[in-house]
């Protein structure tokens, strides 16, 4: 069995950065794209960032210019840096992972808040 962790969530200061892990652990599994998406209160989830195999990334609009996403070698962890961060970032961030069998595999969620 396939498990998704995030890490790196916290509190943070306006104009501050956070920078994400997500990982597997379990049975090995080949993963073809790596995703990051967010849902804050009352809102629906809504992509971030994501990358495939071959290192294509897509952004939404919001975190274009401040938010990269980027992975390691092997494909197993993905890394979501976060600079100029601003209060309407402050979410929840999953992690979701598409794998063999084009399974989606989400990770529980880490928070993310921006105060003063």
């Amino acid at each position: 069995q396939v498990q998704v962790l995030e890490s790196g969530g916290g509190s943070v200061q306006p104009g501050g950065s956070l920078r994400l892990s997500c990982t597997t652990s379990g049975s090995p599994v080949t993963i073809y794209t790596m995703g990051w998406y967010r849902q804050a209160p009352g809102k629906e989830r809504e992509l971030v960032a994501a990358i495939t195999g071959g290192g294509i990334t897509r952004y939404g609009d919001s975190v274009k210019g401040r938010f990269a996403i980027s992975r390691d070698k092997a494909m197993k962890t993905s890394f979501l840096s976060m600079n100029n961060l601003e209060s309407e970032d402050t979410a929840v961030y999953y992690c979701k992972m598409v794998v063999q069998g084009y399974r989606d595999l989400w990770g529980p969620g880490t928070q993310v808040t921006v105060s003063p």
